[in-house]
Order: C-alpha cells, then sequence, then structure tokens
C-alpha cells in the first residue's frame, strides 16, 4: 500500500513539473504562439447568474424616511431570497439584524433563465443609517450600507444623468465613478431615460449595473424609462414595442401612478422635495390629470420632474410638440423649479438669453419667446452622459449648449436654495445656476454662476 502511495505521489508530482516547465518555455519564448489571437469571452459566460446575488440595487417602493427596496438576481437553483437588516454600528460582528422574505420572480432574458429577488424594508427609522445584506441563507452579498429620508426638509444632494445607452461598460462607467467621486454622500442617482440601448438585452442590464457595481446597493436608483427601454420581443413585423421585460423585476419603484403605467409614471417625496417620474413613451393624455393632482397636492416646498422626452429639444427634427400640449400647462400652473430628460444626446438648459443675440426656435411653444419664463422660472435640462452624441441644431433657446461632451449633473437642495452644476467626463464645471425660492406662489429667481467657457461645438473628425 505504502509503495503504491509513493508511486502515485511520484507521478503526479512528474506530471506538474512537465507543465510548469511547458509554461516557463511558453513565457520565455515571446514568439511561442504567434498563432494566438483573442476571442470575445461568451456574453451568456460573462452575465451568467450564480447562487450568489449580483445586481444588487436599492430604489423606493414606498415611502423613503420609513422604508427601503432592495432587488438582486440570482440563478434559478436558489428558490428563497433572504434579506437581514440591521441599525449600522461601528463593530460589524455586534449587528442585530433581522430578516425578511424576498419575493421571488423568474426572467427569461435572451441569455437564459434567472430569479429576481427582492424585499422591501419597512418600519425603519428616519435619518438613520442601516447595514443590510441579501442571499439564500447560505450565500451571501457583503453587508452594506444605507441611510433612510429625514422626515425634515433637510440638505442633501443627487446625481443627474442623461443617457447612457451606448457602450456602457466602455464609455460610460468612468463617467458614473467620476460623478461618485465629486458627490459620494448623494442621496441618489437620477435616471432620465435610455438607461441601455436594446430594451431586452440582458448583456446591456448587465454592463449597466456592472458600471456603478456596489455603489447601487448603497445609493438608491430612481429611473424614468426612455424609448430605448421598449422594444419588440420579436423579429415580426408590426410586433408592439413593450417595456423592458428587466424593467419591473429589477426595479422597485412606487405603483402610485395611472394604471396601467406601474414603475414607470410614479411620484414620491424626498426631504422636502416631490420627484416626480413621468413616461413619456406612452399614455401621454392619460397622465395630464393624474399630473395636474400630484402637483395640486403637492406639501413640498421644491419640485422636480423627470422623463425622457425634452419638451423643448436642441435638436430641430426632434420636437415633442404634442407631448408639450400636453403637459406645460400643467407644469407652469403649478410653476415645477427644475425639469430633467434625455433623447437628445447633447446638452442644452433653460435660462434668460439675449434676444439680440438668439432668435427663436421652433421647438418653442407658440407664444413663447423663449423657454425660460420668469413669471413663471421652471428651468428645463437636456443632458447625456453616455458617449453617442447628435449635433446642436435648434439650441437658440439655451443660455448653455453643448455637443460631444459627456456630462454629469450635481443638484443640491438646501432650505430656499437649488444648486445646479454639470460636470464633463473630467469633472470640470461646464454649466451651473441656483434656484432661489420667494415668496408663496411666486416665480423662483433663477442666479446664473455660468462658468467662463463658451458653448461646446462638435469637433470636426479627420
Amino acid at each position: 500500500m505504502k509503495n503504491r502511495s509513493y508511486t502515485t505521489r511520484q507521478f503526479v508530482l512528474s506530471g506538474l513539473f512537465i507543465v510548469l516547465s511547458a509554461w516557463s518555455r511558453a513565457h520565455d519564448h515571446p514568439h511561442a504562439h504567434t498563432d494566438w489571437a483573442p476571442t470575445p469571452f461568451a456574453e451568456a459566460l460573462a452575465h451568467a447568474p450564480t447562487p450568489l446575488p449580483d445586481r444588487v440595487v436599492l430604489t423606493w417602493a414606498d415611502d423613503p424616511t420609513t422604508t427601503q427596496a432592495v432587488t438582486w438576481r440570482t440563478d434559478t437553483s436558489v428558490a428563497r431570497g433572504v434579506a437581514e437588516v440591521a441599525v449600522a454600528v461601528d463593530h460589524g460582528p455586534a449587528l442585530v439584524a433581522s430578516n425578511t422574505d424576498a419575493t421571488t420572480e423568474k426572467l427569461v432574458s435572451d441569455l437564459g433563465e434567472a430569479h429576481y429577488q427582492g424585499v422591501v424594508f419597512r418600519n425603519l427609522i428616519p435619518d438613520t443609517l442601516y447595514a443590510y445584506r441579501v442571499g439564500d441563507g447560505a450565500n451571501w452579498s457583503e453587508w452594506f450600507h444605507f441611510r433612510t429620508a429625514s422626515r425634515e426638509a433637510k440638505r442633501f444632494s443627487f446625481i443627474y444623468f442623461g443617457d447612457a445607452q451606448n457602450d456602457v461598460k466602455t464609455h460610460w462607467s468612468r463617467v458614473f465613478r467620476e460623478a461618485f467621486r465629486e458627490a459620494p454622500r448623494a442621496a441618489f442617482t437620477l435616471h432620465a431615460g435610455d438607461l441601455i440601448n436594446r430594451a431586452h438585452r440582458d448583456a446591456e442590464w448587465g454592463e449597466w449595473f456592472g458600471a456603478p457595481a456596489w455603489v447601487n446597493a448603497s445609493v438608491p436608483v430612481v429611473a424614468t424609462p426612455g424609448n430605448h427601454e421598449y422594444g419588440a420581443l420579436t423579429a415580426e413585423e408590426g410586433a408592439p414595442r413593450v417595456l423592458s421585460r428587466n424593467w419591473r423585476p429589477q426595479f422597485a419603484f412606487p405603483e402610485n401612478g395611472p394604471s396601467g403605467l406601474e414603475e414607470t409614471c410614479w411620484y414620491l417625496d424626498y426631504q422636502g422635495v416631490r420627484i416626480v417620474s413621468l413616461d413619456s413613451n406612452r399614455m401621454q393624455e392619460e397622465q395630464t390629470s393624474w399630473l395636474r393632482r400630484v402637483l395640486a397636492e403637492n406639501p413640498n416646498r421644491w419640485t422636480v420632474v423627470t422623463f425622457h422626452h425634452p419638451l423643448f429639444s436642441p435638436a430641430r427634427d426632434r420636437d415633442n410638440a404634442k407631448l408639450r400640449e400636453a403637459w406645460k400647462p400643467v407644469l407652469d400652473e403649478f410653476k415645477v423649479d427644475l425639469v430633467l430628460t434625455g433623447h437628445d444626446h447633447t446638452y442644452a438648459r433653460s435660462g434668460v438669453v439675449d434676444p439680440r443675440i438668439r432668435v427663436g426656435t421652433t421647438n418653442v411653444a407658440k407664444g413663447y419667446n423663449q423657454v425660460y419664463d420668469p413669471t413663471i422660472g421652471s428651468v428645463y435640462v437636456v443632458s447625456v452622459s453616455g458617449p453617442k452624441m447628435y449635433d446642436l441644431s435648434s439650441d437658440d433657446w439655451a443660455v448653455r449648449a453643448a455637443e460631444d461632451t459627456q456630462l454629469f449633473q450635481i443638484v443640491t437642495i438646501d432650505g430656499d436654495e437649488l444648486r445646479f452644476e454639470a460636470r464633463t467626463a473630467t469633472n470640470v464645471l461646464y454649466d451651473g445656476f441656483t434656484l432661489r425660492k420667494r415668496g408663496k406662489g411666486e416665480p423662483n429667481e433663477l442666479i446664473e454662476l455660468l462658468p467662463a467657457e463658451t458653448r461646446r461645438k462638435r469637433q470636426p473628425t479627420s
């Protein structure tokens, strides 16, 4: 028995020596593999789920002061998900956590099957730091932190992104990470649609989750759908465009909008601000009366509205006249403070423009000489964070505009002031302004903080 064991050991060591010798010779001679060429790693493998939680993302489905939603993905071997949450402490092993069973939803994507697990933590203490983790009881994520909102109108910032859409891993990830470096204590990130390019492509969603990585699990996501979040499920001509099959399993947004627009048209209140998401892709008329009611019943000092298609486009052939006719009278009536959009892959922001320099635009509603109306005070922004770019062709209404520039925006609300900064991918300040509240019912005061840089134009290609 001893002799055979020794012989086996010799055989194993001899084989290992041969393998190591071959590896050494290959690396000593760099031309040994001149016929080698890299091959793309299969998407189905690169984005395959496992029993370990991934794509962990915080959102809100209810009151941000006392609840927090979290969603994550596993493979289908995980039949039951669970989440643990505890008030954060300075010594991790001392966490006293409570368990919450997750709901489980099966998603069949173009790359295969997965389970999406979801939990809404409830009865939380306002303005409190919590730690949580998700898993199945044996396979856990790390512990993450989140902070519940204050019941008071307390100072906070959020990060606003226009379309990411294309080359998300390659060219959007650095924009997101630079934004997080600039505002690491942001209360949430706001995405104005077209998070990805093809609605039902799971690999693109995998890249979108990969770019923020763990940040999505600590800084909640607020997102409104763009036209690229809608697409046909089949290649048949005339097949209907439907909301991405990934949207609702992976995000948990409020269901307080019109019937049929669950988790795409909704509102929530955060520390003195009402945030409203409208779905500009469909059922626009149905949202008009709902929007009026939501704004009429708004108890907050500030209102931020987001949707994908801009009411005032910097691209002449992309005018959204019907949308403007439906929604702008309501936004005007309630003097909405800030409207954040995407879609046009440029940057443009309304403000007081000099009529001697800027002539009217075809995208301005009849009866308006310029988009910014000082008797109303609303500011409209179009922005882009991804690499896909369009030409500016109708930006006469904008006080600041840009082509070929990836941007992120930091919005800070502090008492009676809202401060806005647009920053480039290299964190250069490109645009800025402050809105200051006046008396009740009066329009905001707009204070321009424009950097010296002039309007950016597309650079010619060689």
